[in-house]
């Protein structure tokens, strides 16, 4: 009996420890990339398929979409961070700091923008949102109708409606935009907004049955204003 118990435990250590050295194996592990992760991130924004999220993933997994407004060099991958929704006001794409912070979102909106408001914030330097300041010209903004967004194997396309500083309110946490009630009381105002630097063209319909996306960046100077561009989705 005992030698049986002997033979069964030599037989458990002799498993044990061929368990072990596969383990230990680096035939398995996955070979590291040789590209930088700045030129991984430049040559998606050049000449990548921006519809394959996956491959922009390899450089952040909290990236799910890249945002283009057709004409202009406004043009950045969208992150969402998981825990903190303001991670990414401070911190670049490769989760480092960095006073330019990257374009996000927050966690109150889903990431497949099919809320009816969707922000996406961005820090108002030149490197980042702060090129939204363009529209503050008519010129600009009459020649640069066209959003963009990249998501995992298709793309939306929005059409610039709106363009005009705003106050520093949370959005989403001060409208219920599910409401359709509350959501087309928040467009007619936003239609009757008569200030020199806004920009407002009433041609183009938007309803709360309709999806917008709000681009939110800061105002030089005003630490109580916010400059937002907005625009509805046309096609998908």
């Amino acid at each position: 009996m005992i030698r049986k118990k002997n033979c069964l435990l030599l037989t458990t250590l002799i498993l044990l420890s061929a368990v072990l050295a596969g383990c230990g194996s680096t035939a398995a592990q996955p070979e590291e990339s040789t590209v930088p992760a700045e030129t991984a991130l430049e040559d998606f924004k050049s000449a990548g398929d921006k519809t394959d999220i996956a491959a922009l993933q390899q450089i952040n997994p909290e990236a799910y979409a890249w945002l283009e407004i057709t004409g202009t060099d406004i043009s950045f991958p969208i992150l969402q961070s998981a825990e903190d929704e303001t991670f990414y006001l401070t911190h670049n794409i490769y989760g480092e700091e960095d006073d330019n912070g990257s374009i996000y979102t927050e966690y109150y909106n889903n990431t497949d923008f099919a809320d009816p408001n969707t922000v996406i914030y961005g820090r108002n330097r030149d490197e980042m949102f702060g090129k939204l300041h363009q529209f503050q010209d008519r010129d600009f903004f009459d020649t640069h109708r066209e959003i963009k967004i990249y998501t995992a194997g298709k793309t939306l396309t929005y059409k610039i409606f709106a363009a005009y500083t705003y106050d520093d309110r949370h959005l989403i946490a001060t409208y219920d935009f599910w409401d359709q009630l509350v959501f087309s009381n928040y467009l007619e105002d936003v239609f009757a907004i008569r200030a020199m630097d806004a920009f407002i063209d009433d041609s183009v319909e938007v309803t709360a049955e309709n999806k917008i996306i709000t681009l939110s960046t800061g105002v030089t100077g005003q630490d109580d204003k916010r400059y937002l561009v907005q625009a509805v989705l046309v096609t998908e």
